[in-house]
């Protein structure tokens, strides 16, 4: 519930979406570490959304992905 309400179609397929992805950073953190966890899910993150918002034509998320990636890369590559 939100707000006292019942969530809308598109607000609860939001919050699934949510929800999942918290749950696959979660696996991916426990299985692997906090670092390459990470870098582990937004690779992921990448996978599945990145199709979806390149496809929309939304280049600030793939950008926003992109960056988070190289940050976690710099870290520890070099």
């Amino acid at each position: 519930m939100s707000a006292g309400r019942p969530l809308t179609r598109v607000e609860r397929k939001k919050f699934n979406r949510a929800e999942h992805e918290r749950k696959i950073q979660k696996d991916l953190i426990a299985q692997h570490g906090n670092d390459l966890g990470n870098f582990y899910f937004w690779l992921r993150l990448m996978n599945i959304r990145g199709t979806q918002a390149f496809r929309d034509g939304d280049t600030s998320f793939i950008r926003d992905v992109a960056l988070a990636l190289q940050n976690v890369y710099s870290r520890h590559g070099g």
